[in-house]
């Protein structure tokens, strides 16, 4: 036990060394904490009520009072992106915790007992795949109320099948190492030998998954927002913040840019630090990686 505890605290503290020599992972790992930090403390930070209009300030431009300017309604921007910034990474970790949750269970059925249940889980992920994702969300919530927790909902029951298929390849591998065979040999059962060894092993790949997965589930519920779609005024979301500044965008230039910028920040720092942590849990593709730049400079 305590030989296998100092290996795994080795293994942590190589990952945080080759995590934290790229820079660029590290500045987006920095600024997603601060945008966790931002939207945790929104209510404290946020200088003006996000749903309360004000005819006397319609289409202000920013100023030392509404940094962001003011919308159609008199309404901070800048508060309301704040508040955004709780609905829009909410959806993403909630709605990428659901998509995991179920690309797990599939996944490592799939890997493991093969066969037909391997057939059948791969038959319906194929099936998902030909349905492009976000007519495929259009479609669903036509027929649903659209409401945050639908469309946490409906993200993550639409956007499993890239970890099902990283798991299954994940267990394919792992359950024809000796562990696994011995575990079966002193009569292990199915359920054990998935969740206490095999599934802790696979890790990694599910771990870059997710992180990778929560700008794409930002995005998508921004697109949904911007189209009418998403989360209903009066909560306030980068998606229908743009959408109120679609018409406005040649006096209101602040209505797009200010929640257009959160959204490229946000996106564009979960992948930094995905890429960082892809990198460091998988010394293969680091290897790969540095074996094709030597390669390229001779």
């Amino acid at each position: 036990m305590r030989a296998s505890t100092r290996a795994r605290r080795g293994e942590i503290r190589q990952f945080w060394r080759t995590f934290s020599r790229n820079q660029l992972a590290m500045c987006g790992g920095a600024v997603v904490t601060v945008l966790v930090f931002l939207a945790v403390l929104a209510p404290a930070l946020a200088p003006w009520d996000p749903n309360r209009p004000d005819t006397r300030k319609i289409l202000v431009a920013p100023s030392s009072s509404h940094w962001f300017g003011t919308d159609p309604l008199g309404r901070d921007v800048l508060s309301r992106v704040l508040y955004g910034s709780r609905i829009s990474l909410s959806v993403g970790f909630v709605s990428v915790g659901i998509a995991a949750a179920i690309g797990m269970l599939l996944g490592a059925a799939a890997g493991y007992y093969g066969g037909v249940v391997d057939n059948v889980v791969m038959r319906l992920v194929d099936l998902m795949l030909v349905f492009p994702r976000f007519f495929l969300l259009l479609a669903v919530l036509a027929f649903l109320k659209p409401s945050i927790w639908t469309i946490m909902t409906v993200i993550g029951l639409t956007g499993w099948m890239g970890v099902a298929r990283l798991v299954r390849a994940e267990f394919l591998t792992l359950r024809e190492r000796e562990f696994v065979i011995w575990s079966e040999s002193v009569g292990a059962g199915a359920l054990r030998i998935i969740f206490r060894h095999i599934l802790p092993n696979a890790i990694a790949p599910i771990l870059v998954a997710m992180t990778l997965g929560i700008p794409a589930a930002i995005l998508t519920e921004a697109g949904l927002s911007f189209l009418g779609l998403g989360v209903q005024p009066p909560y306030a979301t980068w998606g229908n913040i743009l959408n109120d500044g679609r018409d406005y965008i040649e006096i209101a230039w602040w209505l797009t840019l200010y929640p257009g910028l959160a959204i490229l920040i946000t996106v564009l720092s979960y992948n930094l630090m995905g890429e960082g942590i892809r990198d460091a849990l998988d010394p293969r593709l680091r290897q790969s990686r540095v074996g094709r730049i030597l390669r390229l400079g001779r």
